[in-house]
């Protein structure tokens, strides 16, 4: 890592960090595979987590108040499992399958979402089993990869939330499942001093990048961000399933 092939590519991964913290967490998604082109995808999301928890705390100040409570308490509790189930298997399951079962239930989900008749629906209250489910699944692709936010939107997405309270209860769940990744990360020896290094100068471009992420939160209509999430969702997931199948296949 150093030349300036890595540094263009680790410095639009860090715009992208940021972005996602700001409240576009679909565009963090593209971070490690992004990251990958360059570097290994365990090494890429070990030197990216540091910066993801730095920026965390841009994206906690900026939504502070607009999240759903319920929807965020779930999260939660499905997250911790999750990153305490891939601490426990981290050796096990290879990470191939995982990114190619998270582009699936991804694609899945996305042609469902734009496939389907469109109807006008009330906010639906958030149920505890689904949530669990999906918040787990999230958490272990979190932990593996940084792809949580693929299932958590599965889950999220038909709810209904406002436009700021799905952003916020996005970015204060995934805030909450970096800060608990960082010790097994440690003991797994994916964070060492110099991917803390190389880290120490993507934090400031992530950090600014969080206000973009902001910004176009709010300046996009609220149709058109569902939408943009929605393909964001296929895209990402069709490229998940590729990656996932052609390194299995390799």
């Amino acid at each position: 890592m150093g030349g300036w092939e890595f540094w263009v590519v680790a410095v639009v991964a860090a715009v992208m960090t940021g972005m996602g913290k700001g409240g576009l967490p679909i565009v963090g998604a593209l971070v490690v595979p992004l990251l990958s082109l360059v570097i290994s995808p365990v090494v890429a999301a070990g030197l990216m987590l540091p910066v993801y928890v730095v920026s965390d705390w841009f994206g906690l100040y900026a939504y502070r108040k607009e999240f759903d409570r319920r929807v965020l308490a779930i999260a939660i509790v499905g997250l911790t499992i999750g990153v305490a189930v891939g601490w426990a298997t981290a050796s096990v399951v290879p990470e191939f399958w995982v990114t190619a079962l998270v582009g699936l239930i991804s694609v899945a989900f996305a042609l469902n979402q734009l496939l389907r008749r469109p109807a006008v629906e009330e906010p639906k209250r958030a149920e505890v089993g689904p949530g669990l489910a999906w918040c787990t699944v999230a958490g272990f692709t979190s932990f593996v990869s940084h792809t949580g936010g693929p299932p958590y939107q599965v889950w999220t997405l038909p709810l209904g939330m406002r436009k700021a309270a799905f952003a916020g209860t996005s970015t204060i769940a995934f805030a909450y499942a970096n800060a608990i990744k960082l010790i097994p990360y440690f003991f797994l020896g994916q964070i060492n001093l110099h991917s803390l290094e190389l880290a120490a100068v993507l934090m400031p471009v992530a950090a600014a990048a969080v206000f973009l992420g902001v910004w176009l939160v709010k300046v996009l209509p609220e149709k058109l961000f569902f939408r943009v999430v929605t393909w964001s969702l296929l895209i990402i997931g069709a490229q998940l399933v590729y990656k996932g199948l052609s390194a299995a296949l390799g």
